[in-house]
């Protein structure tokens, strides 16, 4: 029998309110404390999910020794200063994507864990998905003969705000961070770290990364296609391009969806999302709470070298698109 954790969560945003409706379908996951630094905002957040406390500092929460383990949901600006904050205090730690803003932040935080003898793993969600556990799969498996290319999207056209996340340099804005990671999530997953990564940006009037498009390329001839923007739509979808076949996942790819697969001489066949409830979270908090059952620091799955290989690879983007954050990035230019 699972012991019964007791889950905060810090940061009381659109995310968060997401996940912890799929806290809410995993019998060994009790709400237990929402931290805002509002705390009207937490008390407003943790009466409508049903939380037991609601705080109104980070610091007061990590004190609160009856805390298991912190979902951080706070803009990824923040994520290296919180995730700091809770493992120090000896708190298991999910912390939402991108890790931290750097590799240098993701470095420190994993060098933490360690030190504190603590669970911490990026929030991935899409790692966790049984339709994209499947797609690997079958990638996998070599039925489709070897993978050659990869092409991924995710873009809609936002509300231009400069105060807004989405558009503030000072808050990590852009879409690469946002929902370009996912696109390089797919090509990483399946053909590795790219040996060559070309870029071509295009900027917000406040000096964000409004669209981006990606071309990896690998020594042995395997290519990724990647794209992410908020300034248009797109259909939101992956492909995977085998030498005798392919795999799609369905548009919002990242989430539980459809698949269909196709193998030459074969007629195409659809694989129909299992997922009948919940948005998808709850299989990433169920897979944190069997690491501590199991003691473990680090996910045998979303692993700290995969974690690392993302944020370097975002890093190797932003160097070669002149993507900067001037309040996190002394260390990475020069």
């Amino acid at each position: 029998m699972s012991k019964i954790y007791n889950w905060a969560v810090l940061g009381c945003g659109k995310i968060a309110n997401k996940f912890v409706n799929d806290l809410k379908l995993l019998p060994n996951a009790r709400l237990y404390a929402a931290a805002s630094r509002d705390l009207n905002r937490a008390q407003d957040f943790a009466n409508d999910l049903g939380f037991e406390k609601a705080y109104g500092s980070y610091s007061e929460m990590v004190e609160d020794t009856n805390v298991d383990v912190v979902y951080i949901a706070t803009p990824h600006s923040h994520h290296f200063e919180h995730t700091m904050l809770c493992l120090t205090h000896k708190k298991a730690v999910l912390c939402e994507k991108a890790f931290a803003m750097n590799q240098h932040e993701v470095a420190q935080m994993i060098e933490c864990a360690k030190e504190n003898n603590i669970f911490l793993m990026e929030a991935f969600w899409t790692m966790f998905q049984p339709s994209y556990q499947k797609a690997l799969e079958i990638i996998n498996s070599g039925e489709l003969g070897k993978l050659k290319m990869v092409r991924s999207d995710f873009a809609f056209n936002a509300e231009f705000n400069e105060d807004k996340r989405l558009y503030n340099v000072k808050l990590g804005g852009g879409s690469l961070l946002d929902i370009g990671i996912y696109p390089v999530f797919a090509a990483l997953s399946t053909l590795g770290v790219p040996d060559l990564i070309k870029s071509s940006a295009d900027f917000s009037p406040t000096g964000s990364e409004e669209s981006i498009q990606l071309i990896f390329k690998y020594k042995n001839g395997e290519m990724a296609s990647l794209s992410s923007s908020f300034a248009v739509h797109s259909p939101v979808q992956s492909e995977f391009c085998c030498e005798n076949g392919y795999v799609i996942l369905h548009p919002r790819w990242f989430t539980p969806t459809d698949l269909t697969v196709w193998k030459d001489g074969d007629e195409q066949q659809l694989i129909p999302n299992e997922t009948k409830e919940g948005a998808g979270y709850q299989y990433e908090a169920k897979h944190v709470m069997e690491c501590l059952d199991a003691e473990l620091i680090e996910s045998p799955k979303m692993t700290w070298k995969m974690s690392e290989d993302l944020i370097k690879t975002l890093d190797r983007i932003r160097i070669d698109a002149g993507i900067f954050f001037p309040d996190h990035d002394e260390k990475l230019f020069y």
